[in-house]
């Protein structure tokens, strides 16, 4: 049977989010159903709401930082039972045959993963509708398992925030030795600060604002270097094996790339759209230096976060917020206003 489910939603560029009703599919027999106790709020869904990449189709129920608890499950179900806790993050399905998703690369397929919002279901060809809302359905292949010790309202931003900034990691191999650079500090790059230092590298964060370093101490940085500094940025000449970008604005990378070590890799996580100004080739053919992006992780690779964050401690900093604050802790998300990451108590949503 199909379920009636109130949400919050956007039904044009120009409005507030709202209370919006809408229905969720009858379950498939792989399909988990989840009841959201918890929601985080990422950049990208204020992004999406005023259609600031100029591909939302309205109406818009944002959310792809999900934890919630199973209600039922499908006959072919075999992961999770009722009264188990899971996570949804960004992607709901895949074409599950190419040849990135045979390698557990579900983020690159190459017919297009299916968003956890803002796009259409490969077997209905619905809208699909995020966590802002009471229950959410999807394919077990895209349900998380939530590790027992993780904080439920913490590890929200994980889904999103944390394993956009664990697969670079993983794929650039950093570990005991490596010598990591992380740009901004914001929801990303706090995770991004966390995630390296647990997995022993050393860590040092760019920032323009000198009143960040205590706090970037605490979350795991050993170095700041004042990016508006011209003698500090000339000390790091050469020391960083990867640096990870999380800046989601357009911004010049060109001070940056000597910072980097021979091989060394500039990756982008932060920011969609063209990179301005142009980028000096020089660093990177004398020292054969790499600008690179990276798009969240595949399931098996999410899985893999969470489990390394339940046994390290590690979950987001966070503030929680009722549904009805959303459209105020928007505009606090534009002035950089939180730390780091607002979560909804989905608890706030009442008919």
């Amino acid at each position: 049977m199909t379920m009636k489910v109130l949400g919050y939603a956007a039904t044009s560029a120009k409005v507030p989010l709202a209370p919006f009703e809408f229905t969720r599919r009858a379950p498939r027999p792989d399909d988990v159903v989840m009841e959201v106790l918890y929601c985080g709020v990422c950049h990208s869904d204020l992004h999406q709401a005023r259609n600031d990449w100029g591909f939302s189709t309205y109406p818009i129920v944002p959310g792809h930082e999900v934890v919630g608890r199973v209600t039922a499950v499908g006959k072919d179900v075999t992961k999770f039972k009722v009264g188990d806790f899971a996570g949804i993050g960004c992607m709901v399905d895949s074409c599950r045959h190419c040849n990135p998703c045979q390698q557990g690369l579900e983020q690159y397929c190459e017919e297009g993963n299916v968003q956890t919002y803002n796009g259409i279901d490969r077997h209905d060809h619905q809208p699909t509708y995020g966590g802002y809302s009471q229950a959410i359905v999807a394919s077990q292949d895209f349900v998380l398992k939530m590790p027992a010790g993780l904080d439920l309202k913490a590890a929200a931003p994980l889904l999103c925030a944390g394993i956009t900034t664990w697969s670079p990691l993983r794929h650039w191999k950093v570990g005991k030795g490596s010598k990591v650079a992380v740009v901004g500090l914001g929801g990303l790059g706090h995770m991004a600060l966390k995630l390296a230092n647990a997995l022993g590298a050393e860590v040092t964060l760019f920032t323009r604002s000198p009143n960040k370093e205590a706090d970037a101490r605490r979350l795991g940085a050993h170095h700041i270097v004042l990016s508006t500094d011209d003698a500090q940025m000339a000390a790091a000449k050469g020391q960083f094996d990867l640096i990870i970008d999380t800046v989601p604005y357009v911004h010049d990378i060109n001070a940056y790339m000597p910072t980097l070590n021979v091989d060394g890799t500039l990756v982008f996580v932060g920011f969609l759209g063209d990179i301005s100004p142009m980028v000096s080739t020089l660093p990177m053919i004398l020292g054969r230096r790499s600008v690179a992006g990276s798009c969240i992780g595949g399931i098996a690779e999410t899985q893999e976060m969470l489990d390394f964050c339940a046994k390290h401690g590690i979950a987001s900093d966070i503030e929680m917020i009722n549904i009805q604050d959303i459209n105020h802790a928007y505009e606090r998300m534009l002035k950089s206003d939180v730390k780091y990451r607002f979560v909804i108590d989905m608890a706030s949503l009442k008919p």
